[in-house]
């Protein structure tokens, strides 16, 4: 089991580092095919590629769980709703139906 876990953390940082330096390498192009022409600003390397990929992710971007911190809200979420009773499931639901405003669908029961 332990071997198992090296593996996959072995892949994992081997991805992690192939896609840092494919990103670099397309953000490098891109920059270089768009920005000196239409800006008029100066070329740039690969390292100061890899430097403003770097540079927009903590911007921008932050160093969250990305989409797994969804799924833990959404089991958490699951937990919760098995939890509730048929009463509190409607409740739940006529409030976050009020919460939605003009831009929810209309309910089946408001066509009627």
């Amino acid at each position: 089991m332990r071997g198992h876990r090296f593996a996959r953390a072995a892949k994992f940082i081997l991805f992690a580092i192939v896609a840092a330096l494919v990103l670099g390498w397309v953000i490098m192009h891109l920059w270089n095919w768009l920005v000196p022409p239409v800006f008029g600003l100066r070329v740039i390397g690969y390292w100061q590629a890899l430097g403003l990929l770097l540079l927009s992710k903590i911007l921008f971007g932050g160093f969250r769980g990305g989409h797994w911190g969804g799924m833990r809200w959404r089991r958490r979420m699951m937990e919760r709703w098995a939890q509730m009773t048929p009463e509190e499931r409607e409740k739940f639901r006529a409030a976050m139906q009020s919460r939605r405003g003009s831009f929810a669908r209309p309910s089946p029961e408001a066509k009627a």
